[in-house]
């Protein structure tokens, strides 16, 4: 008892907002930079997009080690640490399925990007926003819970609609393409647009335990 009212009491450290913004931030870049890769299809245009890409998603990567060693070293977080790391590193794996998807192209150069992965692009870009939103609300939880729960439903159907233009794809692809290389690289590259849509809605989900437990 004595512990939880100290908890209540005691200045929490807030250093954690601006670290999670950032990485909303890295995802709306490399949003917007995987989708002028994937609109105006051009390979060498592609390999500098997918180092652009690369340079924010090792900048992630740094970003998260420091959030984790923070977590360490912090003695009063504002959320569960729990919640705080698995914020985190979701918001870690969007970017990381962007780059996977800019870095398979690079490697596969496949003879066309389909539209279908230019609608995903765009989902992803107007999640990014979304995201970024719902994230700097974190630090107005209790002002802002109502407006942080549209923007996490907002995530969750813009995974739907990323869902079902991928399942389409797919039966498209194996009725209509005929070249078993070009099936598997469309494949492996709409997947990773896919999972980034799919790890947008995840993070929705971790901010939507954070306003039960918080709000």
């Amino acid at each position: 008892m004595n512990n939880t009212i100290f908890n209540k009491l005691s200045p929490k450290e807030t250093k954690f907002f601006p670290m999670l913004d950032e990485f909303a931030e890295i995802i709306a870049r490399v949003s917007k930079l995987i989708t002028e890769c994937v609109s105006n299809y051009d390979y060498n245009s592609a390999v500098e997009l997918f180092k652009k890409i690369k340079e924010q998603e090792r900048h992630g990567d740094r970003l998260l080690a420091d959030v984790f060693e923070k977590l360490n070293t912090t003695f009063i977080t504002p959320f569960d640490r729990e919640d705080i790391h698995d914020l985190a590193n979701t918001l870690d794996d969007v970017t990381d399925h962007i780059n996977s998807c800019a870095k398979r192209i690079v490697m596969y150069n496949p003879n066309k990007i389909p539209e279908s992965a230019v609608k995903i692009a765009h989902i992803l870009l107007e999640g990014s926003d979304i995201l970024t939103k719902a994230v700097k609300m974190l630090a107005t939880l209790k002002k802002d819970a109502e407006k942080l729960k549209e923007y996490c439903n907002q995530l969750h159907i813009f995974e739907n609609e990323a869902d079902d233009i991928y399942e389409t794809f797919i039966i498209d692809l194996f009725e209509h393409e005929k070249d078993a290389v070009e099936i598997i690289k469309m494949k492996e590259i709409m997947h990773e647009l896919e999972d980034a849509a799919d790890t947008m809605e995840k993070a929705g989900k971790v901010i939507k335990t954070i306003i039960v437990k918080y709000a």
